[in-house]
């Protein structure tokens, strides 16, 4: 395997599959056997969800709710995804553990570094939930921040594009995509990789990014292959 360690970066809209919101049974256990996969190899998994498909602060921010308590939401939201995930891989069979920025003592632990690398280096996959645990921080961030403290060598940033492009793919037909692009590069261009501060958290700590198509089954295991999936972006 090309990475020992990663965290991989899903966004809480990929979990609701082909419906408005919520979670599609489905595509939760399309995702389990892929993290199955890896995980079967030796690769120690740590993984970031979104809440999207739950509860966006900003959205509620822009109908006239306090954007602090908006925000709060959308880290609960994360942690509903966070055990949704839970139980799918522990279906298959993967030992999973559930950390929270946000205490909620019941459901998760709560996050302890020292405490999601030991998981790591047992075989457990560690979901991270709640976000930062702060407002105004987006699961881009929280997925990097989460990323470093690990000393995961790659974050796989799983969409429903196959990498980046020069436009969104999905509107201009004549979007061309990159393979390989630096940090450098990307800002240059005002691509849309990962909002601005988690962007520039991973360019600091010169940790790469790949962007990969996770709904395309076998991805997952080729890009921790090493095998040239999606876009990467590096120093």
């Amino acid at each position: 395997m090309q990475y020992k360690r990663i965290l991989l970066k899903l966004s809480g809209e990929a979990l609701m599959g082909e419906q408005q919101y919520g979670i599609d049974a489905v595509r939760l256990k399309e995702y389990a056997h892929e993290i199955k996969q890896i995980t079967d190899k030796g690769v120690e998994v740590a993984i970031v969800i979104g809440g999207g498909n739950i509860f966006r602060g900003l959205a509620g921010a822009s109908s006239g709710m306090d954007r602090v308590q908006g925000d709060h939401m959308g880290m609960l939201a994360t942690v509903i995804n966070g055990l949704a995930l839970q139980s799918a891989l522990e279906n298959e069979d993967v030992p999973t553990r559930l950390q929270s920025a946000i205490n909620i003592n019941e459901v998760a632990e709560p996050f302890i570094r020292r405490k999601a690398i030991r998981h790591l280096e047992k075989g457990r996959v560690v979901i991270f939930g709640g976000g930062t645990g702060n407002p105004y921080f987006t699961t881009d961030s929280a997925a990097v921040l989460r990323a470093i403290e690990i000393g995961a060598d790659v974050i796989l940033k799983g969409t429903r594009v196959d990498g980046i492009y020069t436009s969104d793919p999905e509107k201009d037909k004549q979007a061309t995509k990159f393979d390989f692009i630096s940090f450098e590069d990307v800002l240059q261009k005002g691509l849309k990789v990962m909002d601005t501060t988690a962007f520039t958290l991973s360019q600091e700590n010169e940790l790469p990014i790949i962007v990969f198509d996770m709904n395309t089954k076998g991805n997952l295991l080729k890009v921790v292959s090493g095998e040239k999936i999606g876009t990467k972006v590096n120093l």
